[in-house]
């Protein structure tokens, strides 16, 4: 009989299970693996868990000069591209550079306001972080700068932290915001540099699509105040007192003429985002349609001089290059710990953020994507930042988007922005003093409103309505109560969902499809038979502390349930139970113990419990525990169909 061993080590039969010796199959015993060394599974075990991606393996049978050039190349992707650059590639990066800029330019500064910091931080963050995270980050068309959802986040948890009582506010606020980045950075380096990456995937897809969907609507509620010319606004960010403030100034705080500025570039920049959306071959209308506002609406409110009849305007923005902020950054006293906490929620959620934007694009263009790497690569940008003025940054889908649609090819992109970022501080920024707010606040209500995904909220309805009540329940914390309360929101729904997952699991009982040897779920298969005498069951899931009573307690109630139909239809009652565990990845000591008492129980029932198609490690588990000799050997089968096979002839029996 020929057999093969499969690379998770479990024994299978060759091209049939059965070898039918006149009219007896012949049932092929379950083989317990070979033993491991106890250092060797340990081992393993670290490999999968921290370095699945096998990041050593490159520098295997390599000379010492190449691995060296192989360890640069690791850390700054850029070197690896660099060997294949040539000038068409710069071209693409150009343009797509260019482009971004001009979305970049307008949107930082409104993006600083958001973050309640001064203009020229915005700017400040569009021109060192990209130029880091071009050599040390792997994604080729993601594009770096401040984002409005992690702008929104880190002006609130400030503004909860620092009263507006405290002596000279402004600087300490300003510190605070660097200290705050300082400490993302540390926690995204260090969650790439451990290999710690996967602990961002507890906050599942439907936390987050509602959770940036109410950061989006909050986003756009905060800037009614922009838009409607409002001078005293709430700094709640909850819509029931945004509400409140706007109503409570509809009489005497609002703006006519900052409202006619504000809406009519709405609708431009709105119309230019449908024209590009319709064809993509005018993508670049939606790129420009910001900075092209923000240069007529400067240009009329700079020589009609609206400013005198109440448009908020700018008014001012530093000119120059970043200035060191090491001295500003808390060091020590209360602040620091402020600025740790404020920074590693601010650094998870841009992490999340920029990690999912790589992914999309590095999926669409069919390259691998480093996690660690990433991780690694925003962390040291978001640290040398917050020591050259710079708030949190980190991957913007928007720009993104528009850095993919404009042909980029690597990183440089990001470098060719930074550039005209610099030239920007350098030189023209005086020239937006009299930029209105209005027009910044309808920049920043465009941006955000691909940010509601309807369509993800409905699929998720269809699929699965846990993900739907983790979704809303992220959405209405969000926007009525605190970005920080839907965040906590959407993580604990996360968190339960998977503990619900994990202490509930889901049992089948099993029937045989006719004409074959197959054994499928009767719910799913209405032409499956149970097989009388024998009652199967799969459990389809590891089998661990957490779950191991409730699964010994459905096992007993679906055994009462047959009994039950069988006394109904005068039938003999059931002798065998047969647990499917090809499911079960894994068993520990408290599942063993369940098992144990699960015997026990049925042995006074006069049940016996047999077992099928055990993985390696679980049938290994077994035999050290000595529960296959409390069973019997006889009891465990390679499959369902072998079981059946063998037991079916002894529940005929008088």
């Amino acid at each position: 009989m020929s057999r093969r061993v499969t690379d998770e080590m479990e024994i299978v039969s060759g091209p049939s299970s059965r070898r039918h010796s006149g009219r007896l199959p012949h049932i092929h015993k379950v083989e317990r693996p070979p033993t491991q060394n106890l250092l060797r599974d340990i081992q393993d075990s670290l490999k999968e868990t921290f370095f699945s991606d096998e990041p050593l393996r490159p520098y295997k049978d390599q000379p010492g000069p190449r691995k060296f050039l192989l360890f640069l190349q690791h850390f700054f992707p850029i070197l690896e591209w660099g060997r294949t650059y040539n000038l068409t590639k710069f071209k693409g990066d150009l343009i797509a550079g260019l482009t971004i800029a001009s979305l970049c330019v307008p949107q930082d500064i409104a993006y600083a306001k958001l973050a309640n910091l001064e203009p020229q931080y915005g700017l400040y963050s569009s021109f060192v972080p990209p130029l880091i995270y071009a050599f040390m980050g792997s994604s080729r068309d993601i594009a770096i700068g401040p984002v409005a959802v992690v702008s929104l986040l880190l002006g609130t948890l400030l503004q909860n932290e620092i009263p507006d009582s405290q002596a000279n506010y402004k600087l300490a606020y300003r510190r605070l915001a660097f200290t705050a980045t300082f400490f993302a950075g540390i926690t995204q380096f260090a969650l790439g540099f451990f290999r710690l990456g996967f602990l961002i995937d507890f906050l599942s897809h439907a936390a987050i699509v509602g959770f940036m969907a109410g950061a989006s609507v909050t986003i756009a509620l905060q800037q009614l105040k922009g838009l409607l010319g409002i001078n005293n606004f709430t700094k709640k960010t909850d819509i029931v007192s945004v509400m409140r403030s706007v109503g409570s100034s509809a009489h005497h705080g609002w703006n006519w003429q900052t409202i006619v500025i504000g809406l009519s570039f709405l609708a431009l920049i709105l119309f230019a985002k449908y024209i590009g959306k319709k064809n993509k071959k005018f993508f670049w209308v939606a790129a420009i349609a910001p900075l092209t506002s923000v240069i007529i609406a400067t240009f009329f409110v700079g020589i009609t001089h609206a400013e005198k009849q109440g448009v908020a305007i700018v008014r001012h923005i530093d000119r120059g290059i970043n200035p060191s902020s090491v001295h500003e950054i808390y060091w020590t006293g209360e602040f620091l710990l402020k600025g740790l906490k404020i920074g590693v929620v601010a650094g998870l959620v841009a992490l999340t953020e920029a990690v999912a934007i790589g992914r999309t694009f590095a999926a669409m263009k069919d390259y691998q994507l480093d996690g660690n790497k990433e991780m690694v690569a925003l962390g040291s940008m978001n640290i040398v930042g917050s020591m050259t003025s710079c708030y949190v940054a980190t991957g913007s889908f928007s720009r993104s988007a528009v850095n993919f649609m404009a042909g980029c090819k690597t990183a440089v992109s990001n470098i060719v922005m930074s550039c005209v970022v610099l030239l920007t501080l350098v030189l023209i920024t005086p020239l937006f003093k009299y930029t209105p707010n209005a027009v910044l606040a309808s920049i920043i209500i465009a941006a955000v409103v691909g940010l509601v995904d309807i369509e993800a909220v409905i699929l998720l309805w269809k699929i699965d309505k846990f993900d739907f009540v983790a979704c809303m329940g992220a959405f209405f914390g969000v926007i009525f109560k605190s970005v920080e309360i839907g965040l906590l929101i959407a993580v604990a729904i996360s968190f339960a969902k998977i503990l619900l997952q994990v202490t509930r699991p889901r049992t089948a009982l099993l029937g045989k499809l006719p004409g074959t040897n197959v054994y499928r779920n009767v719910e799913q298969y209405s032409n499956a038979t149970t097989v009388p005498g024998i009652l199967i069951i799969r459990v389809d899931s590891a089998i661990y502390f957490s779950n191991s009573n409730y699964i010994k307690e459905r096992i007993l109630r679906w055994l009462s349930n047959e009994e039950e139909e069988a006394k109904k239809l005068n039938q003999s009652g059931i002798q065998y139970i047969v647990i499917e565990m090809s499911p079960v990845t894994d068993i520990d000591t408290s599942g063993i113990h369940s098992f144990e008492e699960l015997h026990k129980t049925l042995h006074h029932r006069e049940v016996q419990l047999v077992l099928a198609n055990p993985a390696p490690i679980v049938i290994e588990k077994l035999y050290e525990s000595k529960f296959v000799n409390l069973i019997g050997e006889d009891k465990i089968f390679l499959s369902v169909a072998d079981a059946v096979t063998t037991l079916t002839p002894k529940t005929q029996e008088p």
